[in-house]
This record gives structure tokens, sequence and C-alpha cells, in this order.
């Protein structure tokens, strides 16, 4: 089974190292589903593991694309909290997202919320994580509170 994925070969500065390319797809293993992936968003963890600079580096080569939404066409073996047709969105720390399918272990998995389109939902985990992360955890921030955000121009303001 091959399909289409942009592919990293090398680490650069320049993101460009990004290849669109034909590759193999194995069946989905053990607790792993198959997701045809219908939307994928490009995190700042994607950007720096290209250029190096984060903390996990996947092994050369590698498809990118840590966040993506999708539905699922085929479940492996020992899988069975989901089935063909699922709507779901993933974050995978590996990448794998920027791809036409990608096997996703069951337990990356969540569903999509229904009233998101799968481009909202494939960014869904790291803004609303990010946001609730430094909200609640790091600002304690508490009912009746009020809160300015004064720059909201990317995925997590």
């Amino acid at each position: 089974n091959t399909m289409r994925a942009m592919v990293v070969h090398e680490n650069n500065e320049d993101i460009s190292v990004m290849r669109l390319e034909e590759v193999e797809l194995p069946p989905p293993g053990e607790r792993e589903v198959r997701v045809r992936v219908r939307a994928a968003s490009t995190q700042f963890p994607d950007i720096l593991m290209i250029q190096k600079k984060y903390q996990y580096q996947p092994e050369l080569p590698y498809i990118p694309g840590t966040e993506f939404a999708g539905d699922i066409i085929d479940v492996g073996p020992g899988v069975s909290d989901w089935k063909v047709g699922d709507a779901v969105v993933a974050g995978m720390l590996g990448g794998g997202g920027l791809a036409e399918e990608v096997n996703v272990h069951e337990g990356a998995l969540r569903r999509k919320p229904t009233p998101l389109t799968y481009g909202q939902a494939c960014s869904f985990r790291s803004a609303y994580l990010t946001a609730q992360v430094a909200l609640i955890r790091r600002a304690d921030l508490q009912a009746g509170e009020t809160l300015l955000v004064h720059g909201a121009a990317g995925g997590v303001g």
C-alpha cells in the first residue's frame, strides 16, 4: 500500500527540506488503526524537529505532522474502542500526519468534536491544551476574574 507523504530526509533550518514522496505504509499493528488524513496542522514542535532543535528527534527519514484529523479506514488487532468510519483527531509526538494515511496507536486518538470541521479539529489540541495549561495550571485563573488577550495572531495566541 503506497501513499503520498511529506518526508524529511535531513534536518535543516529551512523547512523546505520536506519533499512530497510516494511511501509504503504497513498494515496497522497491534492496537493501531489506520486513519485517512482529512486535515493536518504544522505546529511549532514540527518546525523545531525539522531544525533539530526539539527535545525529541524522530529518526530520519520521517513524516512530520504531530496533529491531524481524519477517518478510520482500518483497524488492527486488539483495538476495541474504535471502528472503521469513526472521525478522529490525533496527536503523535513522532509525527506522521503530513500524509494521506497514517497508522496511529489507539491511545493517541480522540473523537473529533462534531461541531468542528476537520481543519479546525486538527489544530484544536495544541491551541486548547496550551491555553488550558497557561491559564488554569500556571496563572490559576479563577471564575469571576478578567483576562485580557492582547495578541491572538497564532493558534495559541
